[in-house]
């Protein structure tokens, strides 16, 4: 793994990259088996021509795989199966090998040709693109989202299919085939309405029987009134255009101390009804843009009268949220059909109170969607990162569509689940194992949505029973193959697959080889996410103890010391950063919720369970870069102590970026030095964060919020609440002039290693 790019060549890592052989061994790891992987990031070689499966358990030919030249058979490391090649393999040979043979070929593309069975296929696999607007907003939102929109359109493909729904108390469907004058079909907002009546309502019921050709069912092919509602973009930009401009806020009227009715629930529910008289397989995103909670029919998270808040993460814990358990339901019920019909969900959500996420989060989350937090529609968090889902080129996101993961691996090795944007297909088989984590149960996966950022966890576990007299105690290697299917941006099918070798190691003997494998970063994100997880789906679970427990057991079984004389005790440079990683996420906002609404807390944990391994570790560890005159950008320590009058800081902490500048170079700002001609370097001092930071918020999404802040002003809370606490109002004294002090009774890093030390060399 190089320096300039920590996930691999195949886009995987691993907790651990050398496994112990049996359960109770791993067990005694603490830190589980993982595999982090991001789908779309590299890959090497892409042939031209479909793979070869093995014939007994699917996995595909690989580098890995052993040949025989003379017989022309090829032998599986998953089962060991032999398998002849097809005829037009027929030329191979040691010096004539296919790629996906060459051992530096461990990631391929292969780009397939249509499966339709149709002579005459669906002349445009392009994907759908259904707007979804939210019309109970003040003027000026509406206005920020009439402009995003006319943007988007501009920036589509012009044959991709475009449809548009605004709601309000009521759903308008609109029909854009119909230029000369606006078309509507209302809905009523305050019951549920099932995909049957959406698609009768809308005269796209299907009336023809599936018919039979060949050996093949074709399945109904749906009414072609559907291009009344979906049209491609160059043909509606102008239609939608006039719609956009006539389009007012919510008319119905509200009484004092009431919220707006508006049913966001039953918009995604018409939304969806409407996407399913579309072709089966045909790629399709449903981007709803949502100014506030839902309050009306099913998925309302909150009553009208504005008296009852919006529920917190109290009334969560105490179960006094009336609406919540009710409206996850639903937003699950919706999840199952959306991920059945292979389209996707993403959710653009800007006001100042909360819009109901948190019920929304499991949608987004089970069909691949993406999720956009905001306080306004005018904030550039919205308006940038809403345009780049549209983008192409550089700046593109890589939108790909009706994705399934398959896992194979070695017979030894189980997978519990996958923690991460994705739902399970329920595939059982030899591999699945008896506990569940996440989406488990299944060697397979439905992703209707995945981009360049999409990374998934699994979690793995070994079979319990003695391997001693199994073909594979021999082979001190295991395998693990990842498939990923996906339609490509252009409509073409596409198959993805990684294979892996990693190497057994008998910790009986010696446990200095695992150490020697450890990956803290990944272990690192991987706890967060099990700690996330155990927090939304355990009752009174104590995430900060749970984090505490393994950080000292993890310690206790690897560290070097006397027993019970903390001063003895040393870590491993494998371990040496873990602890400083567990601290700041302790601190960080997926363990304390208490200053976020639910709202916040399920986008962060989205956001942390679908990026990358490098992304997420700045999430739970923000990264610092300090600027000064004498010296070049360097990376400082998280600490309170960096702070200096003379410096300027960048901290990333991935959600917001925070240039911060320390009191004398705020002075020297004000005073106007920098436009002064003999002061170029202060000017350039100045401007190289600003440079930096903007780097970074190009190649983000969700876009960050850039918060630019001076030592004692207000916003520099946004610094300070990241920082080690080495220095508190309890022991001020003893610091250097100019630094800063931070008011809290939260405990520094050095007392929690100190306290660690003294509890891992415990007897």
């Amino acid at each position: 793994m190089s320096e300039m790019d920590p996930e691999g060549s195949d886009g995987l890592r691993m907790t651990w990259n050398l496994w112990p052989r049996t359960k109770v061994e791993a067990s005694k790891c603490v830190i589980p088996l993982a595999a982090t992987l991001s789908l779309l990031l590299h890959y090497r070689l892409s042939p031209a021509y479909p793979p070869l499966r093995c014939k007994t358990c699917a996995s595909l030919l690989n580098p890995f795989s052993r040949v025989d030249f003379a017989a022309k058979i090829w032998i599986c490391p998953f089962c060991f199966n032999r398998n002849h090649f097809p005829p037009h393999y027929s030329q191979i040979s040691p010096t004539n090998l296919p790629g996906e043979l060459y051992p530096q070929y461990t990631t391929l593309q292969y780009s397939l040709p249509s499966p339709n069975p149709n002579p005459n296929p669906n002349p445009n696999p392009t994907p759908v693109f259904l707007f979804l607007l939210d019309t109970c907003l003040i003027s000026d939102e509406l206005h920020f989202l009439q402009s995003a929109l006319r943007q988007a359109i501009g920036l589509l493909p012009d044959n991709a299919l475009v449809g548009f729904i605004s709601f309000g108390t009521q759903v308008h469907v609109h029909e854009l085939a119909f230029s000369e004058l606006s078309k509507v079909y209302v809905f009523r907002g305050n019951k549920d309405i099932p995909k049957d009546h959406v698609l009768q309502h809308l005269g796209l019921a299907a009336t023809r029987q599936p018919y039979q050709k060949g050996n093949i069912m074709m399945p109904n092919q749906p009414p072609a009134a559907v291009t009344r509602f979906l049209l491609p973009a160059s043909d509606c930009e102008y239609t939608l255009n006039s719609v956009l401009d006539e389009l007012q806020p919510d008319q119905w009227p509200v009484s004092p101390g009431s919220r707006p009715a508006r049913c966001t629930g039953v918009a995604l529910s018409v939304a969806a009804g409407l996407l399913a008289a579309c072709n089966p397989g045909t790629g399709a995103r449903i981007i709803a843009l949502v100014g506030g909670p839902c309050t009306e029919g099913p998925g309302s998270i909150v009553s009208k009268d504005l008296s009852d808040p919006v529920r917190s993460h109290k009334d969560l814990d105490k179960d006094a949220a009336p609406y919540f358990k009710k409206a996850v339901k639903f937003y699950e019920g919706l999840a199952k059909q959306l991920v059945s019909q292979g389209h996707v969900l993403d959710l653009f959500a800007s006001a100042l109170d909360q819009v109901g996420v948190a019920e929304m989060k499991v949608a987004v989350e089970k069909t691949g969607g993406l999720l956009v937090l905001s306080e306004s529609f005018g904030h550039s968090v919205f308006k940038d990162s809403f345009k780049r889902v549209f983008e192409d080129g550089e700046q593109s996101l890589g939108l790909c569509f009706n994705g399934t993961l398959e896992i194979n691996c070695s017979k030894e090795i189980k997978i519990q689940g996958i923690i991460g944007p994705c739902t399970s297909l329920e595939k059982k088989g030899p591999s699945v194992a008896d506990t569940v984590i996440g989406e488990g149960n299944t060697t397979s996966w439905k992703m209707c949505g995945l981009d360049r950022s999409t990374c998934l966890t699994v979690l793995f576990d070994l079979s319990s029973s003695d391997r001693t007299n199994t073909p594979a105690a021999a082979n001190p290697q295991f395998y693990l193959q990842f498939v990923t299917s996906f339609q490509s941006p252009n409509g073409q099918s596409v198959v993805r697959v990684t294979t892996v070798t990693r190497r057994w190691v008998d910790v009986t003997v010696s446990s200095e080889e695992l150490v020697q494998g450890f990956d803290q970063e990944t272990a690192a994100v991987v706890m967060a996410r099990l700690a996330s997880l155990k927090m939304e789906t355990e009752e009174a679970f104590d995430a900060t103890r749970w984090l505490d427990r393994l950080l000292i057991r993890l310690c206790s079984k690897f560290g070097d010391y006397r027993k019970d004389d903390p001063s003895s005790f040393t870590l491993n440079p494998s371990f040496s950063l873990f602890p400083q990683f567990i601290f700041n996420l302790r601190r960080s906002q997926f363990v304390q919720v208490f200053n976020n609404s639910p709202d916040e807390t399920a986008y962060f944990r989205m956001l942390l369970n679908r990026e990358n391994i490098s992304n997420a570790a700045v999430m739970i560890q923000p990264s610092l870069i300090a600027y000064s005159f004498n010296s070049l950008p360097a990376p400082a320590l998280l600490d309170v102590a960096s702070i200096s009058a003379d410096r300027i800081l960048l901290l990333d902490s991935y959600f917001s970026m925070v240039i911060f500048h320390g009191m004398t170079i705020a002075q020297w700002r004000n005073m106007g030095y920098q436009n002064q001609p003999e002061h170029q370097a202060f000017a350039h001092l100045l401007q190289a964060p600003q440079e930096d930071a903007q780097i970074i918020i190009r190649e983000r999404f969700p876009v960050p919020r850039l918060v630019v802040c001076d030592q004692h002003g207000s916003q520099a809370r946004f610094l300070l609440a990241k920082l080690n606490p080495s220095a508190t109002y309890n022991n001020a004294h003893e610091m250097a002039a100019g630094s800063d002090v931070i008011f809290t009774d939260d405990v520094s890093l050095q007392v929690f290693f100190e306290h660690l030390q003294k509890l891992a060399v415990q007897s």
